[in-house]
């Protein structure tokens, strides 16, 4: 068996890992040219494993369609970041938002997805979450979840286990302590 030709294509190659913003990580398997319409085309082949599909993407379309290499490791950090903040809940129609919330899951831009994360992530203390909320909040782990992993080379898991991490040290997200409201009553009976 030959081995495997790297072919660079705007920085891509074959085997690599990117970032595709309609679905997310993939991996491109090859570079096959193909005839159209009596034109040459070369196309990236990338697999997404987890979705079992594969994409054909001609490769002068890699920007138009806002393909990127997985997120450095510092931006990855800026995201766990993000993470901690307070959410950030517009009052607006739930519709609004939720189409929001999509457009930023969609963009593909690791930052503005965690922050999909954390608008919509509720601790067990917080309410329920409405069937579509979750849908989303799900859909926006698992965006976040597999590039952190594909970045860090660590499992789905242990990526989303870091991104729990996180989101606990985040402001009001556990229980109240309840020992904190016990301090303020014996300092007033004092």
């Amino acid at each position: 068996m030959t081995p495997k030709k790297t072919t660079q294509r705007q920085g891509f190659k074959t085997t690599e890992f990117i970032v595709y913003p309609a679905h997310g990580v993939g991996q491109i398997v090859a570079i096959e040219e193909q005839e159209v319409a009596g034109a040459k085309l070369e196309l990236f082949v990338i697999s997404f494993i987890k979705d079992k599909m594969t994409l054909r993407v001609p490769t002068a379309k890699i920007a138009a369609v806002g393909m990127r290499k997985l997120a450095e490791g510092g931006l990855v950090k800026r995201a766990l970041e993000t993470l901690k903040g307070r959410a950030r809940i517009k009052r607006t129609m739930w519709s609004r938002r939720a189409q929001e919330y999509e457009a930023k899951i969609n963009s593909g831009d690791i930052v503005a997805i965690a922050e999909v994360v954390r608008d919509l992530f509720r601790s067990d203390s917080q309410p329920e979450q409405s069937y579509s909320e979750r849908q989303l909040y799900e859909a926006a782990l698992d965006r976040l979840s597999r590039e952190i992993a594909a970045v860090q080379h660590v499992t789905e898991t242990e990526a989303v286990k870091e991104i729990e991490a996180a989101l606990a040290k985040g402001p009001r997200r556990g229980p109240k302590p309840a020992d904190a409201a016990e301090e303020v009553v014996e300092e007033e009976a004092a």
